[in-house]
């Protein structure tokens, strides 16, 4: 893959223009009274393969909140950081409007994906913030030990990842908006999509109509069906608007607080487990993984499904047993299944039992991946650093250093 560079170069009057790749660091004590010191680094220029650059260093002036800007009475410091963004695999952020959030800093946009630790370490060396895509890499002690200069992580949402006690150790932090009020309507868009179809065999229709055999079969329809959403956050109380809408029935099925929450909401629960799986039409996943909800759906929870059921999955692919789904939809319950994540991403290999079974619609973990959602996550993601470097972080998970 060629690399790309693209430089904005700051206005002549900018103090900081005719420096190359200037870095101003601030440090601040650990009371206010000891004050603000500044350091000037400047790093020599290093080609990289497989990556797009970015340094953005243009309209320092801009009075606007994406300006990096320290405040402290009538000083004010321009502070600026090197920064890494993993796992771009289209070159897509640099051409959203968040995307000027971080003007002034001096971006690398990687656009392949490695998880080797010896190849991230030398890849990343010299950098003081990595921005992540959600769970694309692995963040482990190994590799943030190798790390000296890193000074921040920067990611949205749920960071299990990231070694978290490492960080703190080495004195990584950690920022993740947890965006507690914002579903991922992306993610619940997609879920519907992937419901349509599957229910009407949409990809064998479509390659029977480009083989020029025109129709392939009979789909089914949704209205009068009852979709099961299995978990109630935010993202399944979008869907179960999309059931309605649809004129499904919809049950939940969760804990005991999110229970009351759908009955709150007029949807319905069962008062078994086994009868959510053994009632439902479209059965839905929606629950972040953690340890007490891996491997909550089990082979015997499937078996209990309607041979014409369909199992849907766009939250995590731990939450089912290992191995559960493909022998259930081998033997013929649940009827089918649509996926968009799975045990190991990126799932590259052709010959694996789920991309190769007729009653599998699988989908390449695409449920976040659209412009508009990058353009909101990734807001958040680079006023962290802004924050960061302006002295006030947020959406800190790491404990504060004492």
């Amino acid at each position: 893959m060629s690399e790309i560079a693209a430089r904005h170069t700051a206005p002549p009057v900018e103090r900081f223009a005719a420096q190359p790749r200037v870095m101003l660091l601030w440090i601040v004590g650990r009371h206010r009274s000891v004050g603000l010191g500044v350091a000037a680094v400047t790093r020599r220029q290093q080609s990289r393969s497989e990556s797009v650059q970015s340094i953005a260093r243009g309209r320092l002036g801009d009075v606007r909140a994406r300006r990096l800007q320290a405040q402290r009475g009538s000083m004010q410091v321009f502070v600026a950081m090197k920064v890494a963004i993993l796992d771009d695999w289209f070159d897509t952020l640099r051409g959203l409007p968040c995307f000027e959030r971080l003007d002034g800093h001096e971006v690398t946009v990687f656009t392949d994906h490695v998880q080797d630790t010896e190849a991230l370490a030398e890849r990343l060396q010299g950098f003081d913030a990595l921005v992540l895509i959600r769970e694309r890499t692995e963040i482990r002690a190994p590799l943030l030990e190798r790390l000296p200069e890193l000074r921040l992580i920067s990611q949205r949402s749920v960071f299990p990842h990231i070694d978290v006690d490492a960080c703190t150790r080495l004195g990584v932090t950690v920022c993740s908006d947890l965006h507690a009020g914002t579903p991922s309507y992306s993610t619940a868009e997609l879920t519907w999509a992937l419901v349509l179809a599957a229910v009407r065999d949409l990809p064998r229709q479509v390659a029977s109509c480009r083989a020029g055999e025109w129709q392939a079969g009979v789909g089914r329809s949704l209205v009068g069906k009852t979709l099961g959403l299995y978990g109630y956050g935010r993202i399944a109380k979008v869907v179960a608007g999309y059931g309605a809408a649809f004129g499904m029935r919809t049950l939940v099925w969760a804990r005991p607080q999110s229970r009351e929450r759908a009955l709150a909401d007029g949807l319905d629960t069962t008062p078994t487990k086994q009868d959510f799986f053994a009632d439902c039409d479209v059965l839905s996943l929606h629950m972040r993984l953690v340890a007490a909800t891996r491997g909550i759906v089990t082979r015997s929870d499937l078996e209990l499904m309607k041979p014409t059921a369909l199992l849907v999955n766009t939250s995590r692919a731990g939450l089912i047993e290992p191995g559960a789904l493909v022998a259930a939809l081998r033997a013929g319950r649940p009827g089918m299944a649509a996926v968009d994540v799975y045990d190991e991403e990126p799932l590259r290999d052709p010959s694996d039992p789920l991309l190769t079974m007729e009653n599998a619609l699988c989908t390449p973990h695409i449920g976040y991946v659209t412009h508009e959602e990058w353009d909101l996550q990734f807001a958040d993601v680079f006023d962290q650093i802004n924050a960061f470097a302006a002295g006030a972080p947020i959406n800190v998970v790491t404990p504060p250093r004492v």
